[in-house]
């Protein structure tokens, strides 16, 4: 199955909203033609960037450096990886960097691909590649965007559930894949010192 057509129905600083065209060759069939009936679907694709990174900080200690901050789509706060866009001509690896020093205000010693993926493929194209920091280095921030108001946080990778419980319990969100990239990049430190 493919898609068939595309329409682009908004476009902004970032984003753009488009109605893709695919044929359904398991529904109903036009009967006029006999051919698939072709189905439609709303999404989301980003515009003005070269992808989306997310990184996993781990300090020398063994602690997670997450994020809070307003997301206004979801009116609250949310704990979060460091993310950011990718500027056009920016290699991932850089952008990784870039983002980790902007939001956190830590350089890497050391950053390694660690995983990549669709962020929410039932609303969007977005692919996240996603890269663990080490030998950080504090070097304080001073670059943000002028919309992140952001929350430094540090966690031990083994208090990282009950710590997330807690901010729950407090009213904030937790981004689902806090849980699963800590797990996977727990797992590649462990297979990089045996």
């Amino acid at each position: 199955m493919k898609i068939s057509g595309k329409k682009i129905l908004w476009t902004g600083k970032f984003l753009r909203t488009v109605l893709i065209e695919y044929p359904d060759p398991f529904g109903q069939q036009d009967m006029s033609t006999m051919t698939a009936k072709v189905r439609e679907w709303e999404a989301i694709e980003r515009v003005n960037c070269d992808g989306i990174v997310g990184i996993v900080p781990i300090t020398g200690e063994g602690e997670v450096v997450l994020i809070r901050q307003f997301r206004p789509p979801i009116n609250g706060y949310v704990i979060e990886l460091p993310a950011g866009l990718c500027d056009i001509g920016e290699s991932k690896e850089d952008a990784a960097k870039r983002e980790l020093r902007e939001e956190t205000g830590y350089s890497a010693g050391e950053v390694h691909f660690l995983i990549e993926g669709p962020l929410s493929s039932g609303a969007s194209s977005e692919m996240l590649h996603v890269f663990i920091a080490t030998g950080l280095s504090y070097v304080g921030t001073g670059d943000r965007d002028e919309t992140e108001n952001i929350e430094v946080l540090k966690v031990p990778m083994d208090e990282l559930g009950p710590f997330l419980d807690d901010l729950r319990n407090d009213g904030n969100y937790i981004d689902l894949k806090v849980y699963g990239l800590v797990e996977l990049a727990g797992n590649f430190l462990r297979k990089k010192n045996v």
